[in-house]
Formats: C-alpha cells, sequence, structure tokens
C-alpha cells in the first residue's frame, strides 16, 4: 500500500518537470527586460486572456522566439508591435491603440458615466420639484377643517398615552 501512495506522490510532484523552461541568451540585460516586457504585454492569440509568457501554447512558443529573434535582430519596440499587430491584429495588444475600431472600447465607459451622472442629476431635482412647500395662509374653510380633526384625534386618545 505505501508503494501504491509513493507513485502517486512521485507521479504527482513530476509533473512540473515536464515543463520546458525555455531560456533565450541576450547581450545585454537591456534586451532581456525588453523582451520579458513584450511577452508580458502582447495577449496568446490561441488563449484568447492569457499573455505570451503564461501560455504554454505552441503558437505562444512560435511568438516568444520570434520575439526574441527580432530583439536580437535590434528591432526596435515600434517595428516589433507593428509586425504582431499587422500580423494578428489589435487583439494581440492587451491595450488597443486608439482607432476607429476600438473607439468603442476607450469612449463606452466615458459615456456610460456620463449618462449615470445625467440619470442621478434628474431623479435628484426632480426630487426637489416634488418638495415644494406653499406658504399661502389657510383659509378660513381649511382652519376649521384643521382645527376639527386635530380635536378628533385629541378625543381618539386614552388617557395616559404618549403621543
Amino acid at each position: 500500500m505505501k508503494s501504491v501512495w509513493l507513485c502517486l506522490a512521485l507521479m504527482l510532484f513530476s509533473v512540473g518537470a515536464a515543463a520546458v523552461i525555455e531560456t533565450y541568451q541576450f547581450d545585454t540585460p537591456l534586451q532581456q527586460k525588453r523582451y520579458h516586457a513584450f511577452i508580458e504585454e502582447l495577449r496568446c492569440p490561441k488563449c484568447q486572456n492569457q499573455n505570451l509568457s503564461g501560455s504554454d501554447s505552441a503558437i505562444s512558443k512560435d511568438l516568444r522566439r520570434q520575439i526574441h529573434q527580432m530583439i536580437m535582430d535590434d528591432k526596435s519596440d515600434i517595428e516589433i508591435t507593428q509586425y504582431m499587430v499587422a500580423r494578428y491584429g489589435d487583439f494581440i495588444l492587451y491595450r488597443p491603440r486608439f482607432s476607429g475600431q476600438t473607439a468603442v472600447l476607450w469612449l463606452a465607459p466615458i459615456a456610460l458615466l456620463m449618462l449615470g451622472l445625467l440619470v442621478w442629476w434628474r431623479m435628484a431635482s426632480g426630487r426637489k420639484s416634488k418638495l415644494v412647500v406653499n406658504d399661502a395662509p389657510l383659509s378660513s374653510d381649511e382652519q376649521a377643517r384643521l382645527q376639527e380633526l386635530l380635536a378628533d384625534d385629541g378625543a381618539a386618545a386614552k388617557p395616559g398615552e404618549k403621543r
């Protein structure tokens, strides 16, 4: 029984050993920093919501290799980004550029905030208009009715009760 548990434990802990660790050599620390910035900022086309550094798909591996090669070929950040966008579209960027196609992504939150503020302002101003107090004096009929209601209310109360 112990050997079964030992085999299961070894299989469980050996899963990490099967993972491939990619190591790329860089000439300068700046190149390595640029590489890591790119693989953190670019999205995996297959995984959809994972960056290249966190994805283990074949296309992510290929893109990481390609980014490394472009950095080693002294391509600028703009050239690398333009190449990736030309090949995979704006989807590959976690922070898409502002353009006609992405205007809704950038402007919708602002429009919704302004709409919410407008609705809040209209509701708040609507309450104030309903709370208008009439300062006109009561007519003699209204005063008589008020006195009658107050007298009826006082008579209905039981002695010793607090109001």
